[in-house]
């Protein structure tokens, strides 16, 4: 089970908690008990391979997750898979009431508004990013690596590496946006867990290896200046 849900300071109309615990209890759908904006620094205790909604659960292999000291989790959001490692990624949540003006039906235009929070702190850092508004891409690379992918309202750099990922579930009584920046990348251990063959390994690590631009942010600070930044 997740733990804390201690508030942070902070000096927008939003709440700011962090949460700590396993990858599952961290991605159950757990709103905040009071009816006020939020966002949750999310910070895991142990290294997960989560896996999307969709995909198959032949897509690992046990003893593969074994030898690169994986565990396996699944969330309810779509897309492929994303590696958790503790220090190695900022994971904030950004939970809507319904109601709120930060509501919109839209499922690609409620996360633009995330999108352009995140470009202002990293801006700040001296990071260019540009906010992607197309629809979510469905190749084969992006339905098996999540972050070789591409959705609505993130943030990519001139490079076209990805430097923001965000998904989106929803409720009649909470919007939840997963968003995620990587302070580290190693394409390498993110497909570690997938049954592959070596060289079908190999070849995977090559095509996701440029896809993913890293960050030193620090999770506390990127908290409260994204609730800044969404005003």
């Amino acid at each position: 089970m997740p733990s804390g849900g201690a508030a942070l300071s902070g000096r927008s109309r939003w709440g700011i908690e962090r949460r700590s615990g396993d990858a599952a209890a961290l991605h159950e759908f757990e709103p905040p008990s009071h009816g006020r904006p939020t966002l949750v620094l999310a910070e895991v205790d142990a290294a997960a391979l989560v896996l999307g909604s969709t995909q198959r659960d032949d897509v690992v292999d046990a003893e593969a997750l074994h030898l690169a000291g994986l565990e396996v989790v699944r969330r309810r959001s779509g897309g492929g898979a994303v590696l958790l490692v503790p220090d190695e990624h900022v994971w904030i949540d950004v939970w809507i009431p319904a109601g709120d003006p930060a509501w919109v039906d839209d499922v690609v235009e409620a996360a633009m508004p995330i999108g352009r929070a995140w470009t202002a702190v990293l801006a700040r850092l001296g990071v260019e990013g540009t906010v992607y508004r197309g629809g979510a891409s469905t190749g084969s690379l992006d339905r098996l690596v999540c972050f070789a992918g591409r959705g609505p309202g993130e943030v990519f750099d001139p490079r076209d590496r990805k430097l923001v990922g965000l998904s989106q579930r929803r409720t009649r009584d909470w919007i939840r946006l997963q968003t995620m920046v990587h302070r580290r990348w190693d394409p390498a251990r993110t497909v570690a867990g997938f049954d592959l063959t070596p060289d079908d390994r190999a070849g995977l690590v090559a095509a996701v290896a440029g896809r993913v631009a890293t960050v030193e942010l620090d999770g506390e600070r990127a908290v409260s200046e994204l609730a800044t930044a969404l005003g």
